[in-house]
Protein backbone atom coordinates (compact mmCIF):
# COMPACT_ATOMS: atom_id res chain seq x y z
CA UNK A 1 0.00 0.00 0.00
CA UNK A 2 1.11 3.57 -0.85
CA UNK A 3 0.95 6.58 1.14
CA UNK A 4 0.41 10.21 -0.35
CA UNK A 5 1.16 12.96 1.91
CA UNK A 6 -0.44 16.29 1.96
CA UNK A 7 2.52 18.96 2.43
CA UNK A 8 1.99 21.72 -0.37
CA UNK A 9 -0.23 24.00 1.47
CA UNK A 10 0.84 27.83 2.20
CA UNK A 11 0.68 27.49 6.05
CA UNK A 12 -0.80 31.17 6.30
CA UNK A 13 -2.35 30.46 9.96
CA UNK A 14 1.29 29.74 11.17
CA UNK A 15 2.56 32.99 9.86
CA UNK A 16 5.63 34.22 10.52
CA UNK A 17 6.81 31.47 10.98
CA UNK A 18 6.13 29.88 7.68
CA UNK A 19 7.10 33.04 5.82
CA UNK A 20 10.86 31.50 5.91
CA UNK A 21 10.59 28.14 6.49
CA UNK A 22 7.55 25.73 5.28
CA UNK A 23 4.66 24.31 7.51
CA UNK A 24 5.84 20.64 7.27
CA UNK A 25 9.65 21.76 8.32
CA UNK A 26 8.51 23.76 11.10
CA UNK A 27 9.50 21.28 14.41
CA UNK A 28 7.89 19.93 17.31
CA UNK A 29 9.88 18.88 20.08
CA UNK A 30 12.66 19.81 17.61
CA UNK A 31 11.64 17.07 15.03
CA UNK A 32 10.01 18.78 11.70
CA UNK A 33 6.09 18.21 12.13
CA UNK A 34 6.65 16.05 8.89
CA UNK A 35 8.74 13.45 10.05
CA UNK A 36 6.02 12.52 12.59
CA UNK A 37 4.09 11.33 9.56
CA UNK A 38 6.79 9.76 8.09
CA UNK A 39 7.34 7.86 11.71
CA UNK A 40 3.77 6.45 11.63
CA UNK A 41 4.02 5.28 8.27
CA UNK A 42 7.28 3.91 8.44
CA UNK A 43 5.89 1.99 11.42
CA UNK A 44 2.91 0.54 9.72
CA UNK A 45 4.80 -0.81 7.04
CA UNK A 46 4.47 1.57 4.44
CA UNK A 47 7.30 2.14 2.39
CA UNK A 48 6.41 3.78 -0.71
CA UNK A 49 5.27 7.46 0.00
CA UNK A 50 4.42 10.43 -2.79
CA UNK A 51 4.66 14.16 -1.03
CA UNK A 52 3.16 17.03 -2.51
CA UNK A 53 5.19 19.93 -2.00
CA UNK A 54 5.04 24.05 -3.65
CA UNK A 55 5.49 26.44 -0.68
CA UNK A 56 9.29 26.14 0.26
CA UNK A 57 9.17 23.21 -1.35
CA UNK A 58 12.87 23.29 -2.38
CA UNK A 59 13.48 23.50 1.52
CA UNK A 60 11.13 20.34 1.90
CA UNK A 61 13.10 18.42 -0.65
CA UNK A 62 16.48 19.18 0.70
CA UNK A 63 15.93 18.23 4.49
CA UNK A 64 14.06 14.53 3.31
CA UNK A 65 16.84 13.64 0.63
CA UNK A 66 19.46 14.87 3.84
CA UNK A 67 18.15 13.21 6.16
CA UNK A 68 18.89 8.49 6.98
CA UNK A 69 15.31 7.88 6.15
CA UNK A 70 16.22 4.22 5.28
CA UNK A 71 13.53 2.32 4.01
CA UNK A 72 11.53 4.69 3.00
CA UNK A 73 11.10 5.46 -1.09
CA UNK A 74 9.98 9.26 -1.20
CA UNK A 75 8.57 10.17 -4.56
CA UNK A 76 7.70 14.30 -4.86
CA UNK A 77 5.03 15.72 -6.60
CA UNK A 78 5.92 19.25 -7.34
CA UNK A 79 2.95 21.93 -7.97
CA UNK A 80 4.32 25.18 -9.70
CA UNK A 81 0.79 26.30 -8.83
CA UNK A 82 -0.81 25.00 -5.95
CA UNK A 83 -3.70 22.81 -6.30
CA UNK A 84 -5.23 22.47 -3.29
CA UNK A 85 -6.03 18.99 -1.24
CA UNK A 86 -8.50 18.17 -3.76
CA UNK A 87 -6.18 18.67 -7.15
CA UNK A 88 -2.93 17.93 -5.39
CA UNK A 89 -4.67 14.57 -4.84
CA UNK A 90 -6.09 14.29 -8.32
CA UNK A 91 -2.61 14.90 -9.83
CA UNK A 92 -0.60 12.08 -8.66
CA UNK A 93 -3.66 9.68 -9.75
CA UNK A 94 -1.34 7.87 -11.92
CA UNK A 95 1.16 7.25 -9.52
CA UNK A 96 -1.04 5.95 -6.38
CA UNK A 97 -2.06 3.33 -9.09
CA UNK A 98 -4.83 0.82 -8.34
CA UNK A 99 -5.04 -0.35 -5.11
CA UNK A 100 -6.08 1.76 -1.79
CA UNK A 101 -3.88 3.92 -0.13
CA UNK A 102 -3.28 6.13 2.57
CA UNK A 103 -3.86 9.84 2.84
CA UNK A 104 -2.55 11.97 5.75
CA UNK A 105 -1.62 15.23 6.91
CA UNK A 106 1.86 16.85 7.79
CA UNK A 107 0.83 18.85 10.34
CA UNK A 108 -0.70 16.40 12.93
CA UNK A 109 0.90 14.66 15.76
CA UNK A 110 -1.08 11.86 16.05
CA UNK A 111 -0.05 7.87 17.67
CA UNK A 112 -3.00 6.92 15.00
CA UNK A 113 -2.77 2.76 14.03
CA UNK A 114 -2.65 2.86 10.00
CA UNK A 115 -2.73 -1.01 10.92
CA UNK A 116 -6.25 -0.97 12.58
CA UNK A 117 -7.13 1.74 10.19
CA UNK A 118 -7.24 -0.43 7.31
CA UNK A 119 -9.01 -3.08 8.74
CA UNK A 120 -11.68 -1.07 9.48
CA UNK A 121 -11.75 -0.02 5.84
CA UNK A 122 -11.69 -3.16 4.36
CA UNK A 123 -14.43 -4.82 6.40
CA UNK A 124 -16.79 -1.38 5.63
CA UNK A 125 -17.03 -1.95 2.01
CA UNK A 126 -17.26 1.90 1.21
CA UNK A 127 -14.96 3.28 -1.45
CA UNK A 128 -12.87 5.36 2.22
CA UNK A 129 -12.66 5.32 5.83
CA UNK A 130 -11.51 8.30 7.31
CA UNK A 131 -10.13 8.48 11.14
CA UNK A 132 -11.79 10.08 13.60
CA UNK A 133 -11.48 11.77 16.67
CA UNK A 134 -13.46 13.17 19.80
CA UNK A 135 -13.13 16.28 21.00
CA UNK A 136 -15.39 18.73 22.89
CA UNK A 137 -13.84 21.49 20.75
CA UNK A 138 -15.04 19.89 17.09
CA UNK A 139 -17.98 22.83 17.05
CA UNK A 140 -15.00 24.90 17.27
CA UNK A 141 -12.60 22.85 15.12
CA UNK A 142 -15.19 21.55 13.06
CA UNK A 143 -17.17 19.04 13.13
CA UNK A 144 -17.74 15.51 11.30
CA UNK A 145 -21.99 14.25 11.35
CA UNK A 146 -21.91 10.57 11.45
CA UNK A 147 -24.58 8.44 11.08
CA UNK A 148 -25.02 4.83 11.29
CA UNK A 149 -21.52 4.27 10.95
CA UNK A 150 -21.12 6.21 8.06
CA UNK A 151 -19.53 9.64 7.38
CA UNK A 152 -22.34 12.23 6.10
CA UNK A 153 -21.49 15.93 6.13
CA UNK A 154 -19.05 18.29 7.47
CA UNK A 155 -19.61 20.99 9.45
CA UNK A 156 -23.63 20.83 8.42
CA UNK A 157 -22.59 22.01 4.78
CA UNK A 158 -24.45 19.13 3.15
CA UNK A 159 -27.26 20.65 5.27
CA UNK A 160 -27.99 17.11 7.07
CA UNK A 161 -28.46 18.60 10.79
CA UNK A 162 -25.84 15.77 11.97
CA UNK A 163 -24.12 17.06 14.83
CA UNK A 164 -21.20 15.40 16.86
CA UNK A 165 -18.42 15.51 19.22
CA UNK A 166 -16.17 14.20 15.99
CA UNK A 167 -13.61 15.68 14.04
CA UNK A 168 -11.72 14.86 10.96
CA UNK A 169 -8.18 13.87 11.88
CA UNK A 170 -6.15 14.02 8.73
CA UNK A 171 -5.56 10.37 8.19
CA UNK A 172 -7.84 8.49 5.62
CA UNK A 173 -7.62 4.89 3.95
CA UNK A 174 -8.88 5.65 0.06
CA UNK A 175 -9.77 3.58 -2.57
CA UNK A 176 -8.95 5.00 -6.36
CA UNK A 177 -12.95 5.33 -6.79
CA UNK A 178 -12.38 9.00 -5.31
CA UNK A 179 -10.54 10.11 -8.59
CA UNK A 180 -13.74 10.13 -10.70
CA UNK A 181 -15.20 12.76 -8.46
CA UNK A 182 -12.06 15.14 -8.10
CA UNK A 183 -10.53 18.19 -10.67
CA UNK A 184 -7.16 18.65 -12.02
CA UNK A 185 -7.35 22.01 -10.53
CA UNK A 186 -7.36 24.09 -7.60
CA UNK A 187 -10.04 22.21 -4.98
CA UNK A 188 -10.81 20.87 -1.89
CA UNK A 189 -10.69 17.09 -1.19
CA UNK A 190 -14.15 17.69 1.07
CA UNK A 191 -16.41 19.12 -1.18
CA UNK A 192 -15.18 16.70 -4.10
CA UNK A 193 -13.27 13.55 -3.34
CA UNK A 194 -15.10 12.92 0.14
CA UNK A 195 -18.82 14.17 -1.01
CA UNK A 196 -18.69 12.19 -3.97
CA UNK A 197 -17.72 9.20 -1.94
CA UNK A 198 -20.50 9.91 0.28
CA UNK A 199 -23.20 9.94 -2.43
CA UNK A 200 -21.79 6.85 -4.22
CA UNK A 201 -21.20 3.85 -1.87
CA UNK A 202 -20.39 5.47 1.28
CA UNK A 203 -17.75 6.70 3.47
CA UNK A 204 -17.24 4.86 6.66
CA UNK A 205 -15.15 6.10 9.82
CA UNK A 206 -12.79 4.26 12.46
CA UNK A 207 -12.36 5.97 15.69
CA UNK A 208 -9.21 6.78 17.07
CA UNK A 209 -9.06 7.31 20.67
CA UNK A 210 -5.04 7.83 21.60
CA UNK A 211 -2.46 10.88 20.94
CA UNK A 212 -3.79 13.47 18.14
CA UNK A 213 -2.88 17.00 17.94
CA UNK A 214 -3.01 19.44 15.22
CA UNK A 215 0.04 22.17 15.03
CA UNK A 216 -1.75 24.28 12.16
CA UNK A 217 -2.57 27.82 13.97
CA UNK A 218 -0.28 29.53 16.12
CA UNK A 219 -2.07 28.94 19.47
CA UNK A 220 -2.02 25.22 18.66
CA UNK A 221 1.49 24.97 17.39
CA UNK A 222 2.59 26.41 21.00
CA UNK A 223 0.47 24.08 22.81
CA UNK A 224 1.71 21.22 21.38
CA UNK A 225 5.33 22.02 22.48
CA UNK A 226 4.30 22.94 25.50
CA UNK A 227 2.07 20.57 27.25
CA UNK A 228 2.78 17.98 25.18
CA UNK A 229 5.44 16.10 27.55
CA UNK A 230 3.46 13.00 27.92
CA UNK A 231 2.73 12.65 24.80
CA UNK A 232 5.92 13.10 23.18
CA UNK A 233 7.29 10.20 25.64
CA UNK A 234 5.18 8.36 24.87
CA UNK A 235 6.26 8.35 20.71
CA UNK A 236 9.77 8.52 21.61
CA UNK A 237 10.90 5.31 21.70
CA UNK A 238 8.89 3.84 18.54
CA UNK A 239 9.84 6.59 16.95
CA UNK A 240 13.59 6.20 17.25
CA UNK A 241 13.27 2.60 16.03
CA UNK A 242 11.57 3.85 13.08
CA UNK A 243 13.32 6.70 11.87
CA UNK A 244 15.98 7.26 14.17
CA UNK A 245 14.67 10.60 15.94
CA UNK A 246 13.13 11.02 18.80
CA UNK A 247 11.46 14.45 20.60
CA UNK A 248 13.92 15.92 22.92
CA UNK A 249 12.83 19.96 24.33
CA UNK A 250 16.51 20.82 24.59
CA UNK A 251 18.76 20.33 21.76
CA UNK A 252 21.96 18.84 22.33
CA UNK A 253 23.17 21.90 19.76
CA UNK A 254 21.63 24.85 21.80
CA UNK A 255 24.39 27.04 23.71
CA UNK A 256 22.53 27.39 26.95
CA UNK A 257 24.06 29.92 30.18
CA UNK A 258 24.76 27.68 33.16
CA UNK A 259 22.36 30.52 35.18
CA UNK A 260 19.58 30.64 32.86
CA UNK A 261 16.53 29.52 33.87
CA UNK A 262 14.39 27.35 31.16
CA UNK A 263 10.82 26.63 32.41
CA UNK A 264 8.17 24.44 30.18
CA UNK A 265 10.14 26.19 26.70
CA UNK A 266 11.61 23.80 23.83
CA UNK A 267 14.86 25.06 22.78
CA UNK A 268 16.13 24.55 18.99
CA UNK A 269 19.39 23.72 17.48
CA UNK A 270 21.94 26.77 17.26
CA UNK A 271 20.06 28.84 19.11
CA UNK A 272 22.35 31.04 22.22
CA UNK A 273 20.79 31.63 25.35
CA UNK A 274 23.00 34.37 27.20
CA UNK A 275 23.64 34.51 31.28
CA UNK A 276 21.16 35.22 33.44
CA UNK A 277 18.14 34.80 31.25
CA UNK A 278 14.68 33.17 31.66
CA UNK A 279 12.86 31.46 29.47
CA UNK A 280 9.22 30.11 30.80
CA UNK A 281 6.48 28.54 28.42
CA UNK A 282 8.15 29.48 25.32
CA UNK A 283 9.43 28.06 21.83
CA UNK A 284 12.65 29.40 20.45
CA UNK A 285 13.27 27.43 16.76
CA UNK A 286 16.82 27.20 15.74
CA UNK A 287 19.07 29.88 15.36
CA UNK A 288 17.57 32.07 17.99
CA UNK A 289 20.16 34.15 20.16
CA UNK A 290 18.75 35.62 23.23
CA UNK A 291 20.75 38.34 25.07
CA UNK A 292 22.20 38.27 28.47
CA UNK A 293 19.41 38.99 31.26
CA UNK A 294 16.19 38.81 28.75
CA UNK A 295 13.53 37.19 30.09
CA UNK A 296 11.13 35.36 27.94
CA UNK A 297 7.76 34.20 29.11
CA UNK A 298 4.73 32.99 26.38
CA UNK A 299 6.31 33.45 23.37
CA UNK A 300 6.95 31.52 20.12
CA UNK A 301 10.49 33.09 18.62
CA UNK A 302 12.41 32.45 15.67
CA UNK A 303 15.10 34.34 14.11
CA UNK A 304 13.10 37.01 12.37
CA UNK A 305 10.36 37.10 14.31
CA UNK A 306 8.96 36.79 18.00
CA UNK A 307 5.38 36.38 19.00
CA UNK A 308 3.45 36.59 22.37
CA UNK A 309 0.90 33.78 22.95
CA UNK A 310 -2.16 34.23 25.49
CA UNK A 311 -2.21 31.54 27.51
CA UNK A 312 -5.56 29.70 27.64
CA UNK A 313 -7.60 30.17 30.67
CA UNK A 314 -7.79 26.81 31.67
CA UNK A 315 -4.05 26.94 32.25
CA UNK A 316 -4.32 30.11 34.18
CA UNK A 317 -6.46 29.00 36.73
CA UNK A 318 -4.59 25.50 36.56
CA UNK A 319 -1.38 27.78 38.17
Amino acid sequence: MKAFVLAAGLGTRLAPLTDHTPKPLIPVFNIPSLFYTFFLLKQAGIREIICNIHHHGSAIRRSIESSELSGLNITFSEEPVILGTGGGLKKCEKLLGEDDFILVNSDIITDIDFNALVQQHLGSGCGGTLALFETPEAATIGYVGVENGLVKDFRNLRHTGLLSSFIYTGAAILSPKIFRFMKAEFSGIVDTGFTGLIDNGGLSFYQHDGIWMDIGTMQNYWLANIDANAAMNTLSEPMHFAIGLSPHSISPGALISPDATLTRSVIGAGCTIGAGCTIKNSVLLPGVIIKPGSTIVNAIIDPYTITIMEEPKQNRKQR
